[in-house]
């Protein structure tokens, strides 16, 4: 067994119907540009119905078609801020959790101990969130529930020194289910990094479950003078 073994987004995602929220964080070959991602998927009318949309400080989500909006509490929410030359990208509220945190000198870890996975029993959907330094170094968080019923919060962060064209992937489901979705398990798994961010974003498009995909979030950082580009892809353009 090779527990270094690295895979393509490609090979990660092609096949799998379901794999929810995901983020990626990591480095370019050549070890300049730091690199985030991240991607939503809906099953529901309601999930289905957004969009990302570009703020100063990173991205938010919005309803495609206001008169279908149902629940905003768990779909509404900024997914990605920039404080400082740090980015915060994450599934849910918390990041504003996590930014409050950051601003106020104290550590992702200890804003993350204020929150817990999503209150959508029986699925318990888990909270991922995700740090990417101003060095190139990050953090991958997940909370998830310890028991079928939701009674516990399960915590784990992730601490990674950045290395050249590698990255991590976490996301929240393992695949589809019915009548439960199963919660990701393990380790952020290893997965290489192209150079070029139209590639990389192609990549991850083309090979997200075409009936599922609602929205992608990319981001390319110069390391040395945190000039960015970034993409952004709507299923509802």
């Amino acid at each position: 067994m090779n527990v270094y073994e690295t895979k393509t987004m490609a090979e990660l995602l092609s096949g799998n119907r379901y794999p929810g929220r995901g983020i990626v964080l990591g480095l370019t070959p050549s070890g300049s540009h730091s690199v985030a991602a991240y991607f939503i998927m809906g099953r529901s009318v309601n999930s289905r119905n957004r969009v990302f949309l570009s703020e100063p400080d990173g991205i938010r989500t919005q309803a495609h078609d206001p008169a279908k909006m149902v629940d905003p509490s768990l779909i509404i929410y900024h997914p990605v801020r920039q404080v400082g030359r740090a980015l915060i990208v994450t599934n849910g509220d918390q990041t504003d959790t996590i930014r409050d945190f950051l601003e106020a000198g104290r550590t992702m870890e200890e804003a993350l101990r204020t929150r817990k996975f999503e209150h959508d029993g029986p699925n318990w959907t888990p909270r991922i969130s995700g740090l990417l330094s101003p060095d190139g170094s990050y953090k991958l968080s997940i909370l998830k529930s310890n028991d079928p019923e939701g009674g516990g919060c399960a915590r784990f962060t992730y601490d990674y020194p950045g290395k050249a064209g590698l990255g991590h992937f976490l996301h929240t489901y393992v695949c589809d289910g019915d009548p439960v979705i199963p919660t990701f398990q393990g380790e952020p798994e290893r997965v290489s990094i192209p150079e070029d961010i139209d590639s990389f974003t192609r990549e991850l498009w083309e090979n997200l479950d075409k009936d599922n995909k609602i929205s992608l979030f990319v981001r390319y950082t110069d390391l040395a003078s945190g000039e960015y580009s970034q993409r952004i892809i709507n299923k509802h353009a």
